[in-house]
């Protein structure tokens, strides 16, 4: 049991910690609100969408994509066109528009937090895949132990990248170290986007 755990935690940890499109909004978001409770329906999506994948990664999903490639096909291109669109946003961010623009309201948050969490096709990939392939070697009260331990990292995860952004924006009035950093997202953002771009070439 405490082996499934284990795995469980180390697992989840190894998979959401790079800086990918789901991590940079949570904290971004985090930044840009007032009180962390505004911030909690992007926090809440993002959990309940790694909730899902993580279940469908342990109900077996990974070994339906293997069969149907034209499936990951569509997966890869539909989250390629988001990324770059994201991108491209991050990227031309002036520091008066990061200070100054009204705090995205409470269906933006959940539609965006939808799309960089199901529209990033690394992302699923990599969890569906890898967890399924991990949660196989268990069975019974174990493979409960290991799903629940990587859906608990992924849920304090994003409550503590909230808090991070969160007290960012109190000391960044001027909106000059979010824009830096989106930046910087921004080209982990095409880095991603690049890596995509070769594994279309690799299915067509």
């Amino acid at each position: 049991m405490f082996q499934a755990i284990l795995h469980g935690l180390l697992l989840a940890l190894g998979l959401i910690l790079p800086l990918g499109a789901q991590n940079i909004f949570v904290f971004n978001q985090g930044a840009n609100h007032k009180s962390l409770r505004s911030v909690a329906p992007v926090v809440i999506t993002a959990g309940l969408c790694d909730t899902l994948l993580i279940l469908l990664a342990v109900l077996g999903v990974s070994l339906l994509l293997n069969q149907y490639p034209s499936l990951q096909l569509i997966i890869y291109i539909i989250g390629l066109v988001f990324l770059l669109y994201m991108a491209w946003s991050l990227w031309k961010e002036k520091p008066a528009q990061a200070a100054e623009q009204p705090s995205m309201s409470t269906r933006k948050q959940i539609g965006f937090a939808l799309s960089v969490s199901l529209l990033n096709p690394h992302a699923v990939m990599d969890t569906i895949g890898v967890i399924g392939t991990s949660a196989s070697v268990y069975v019974g009260s174990e493979k409960l132990a290991f799903t629940c331990a990587t859906i608990g990292v992924s849920w304090l995860w994003f409550i503590g990248l909230a808090i991070i952004g969160k007290q960012l924006g109190r000391v960044d009035a001027s909106g000059k170290y979010i824009v830096i950093l989106n930046k910087i997202s921004s080209l982990i953002i095409l880095a991603v986007a690049c890596i995509i771009i070769k594994n279309i070439w690799l299915l067509i």
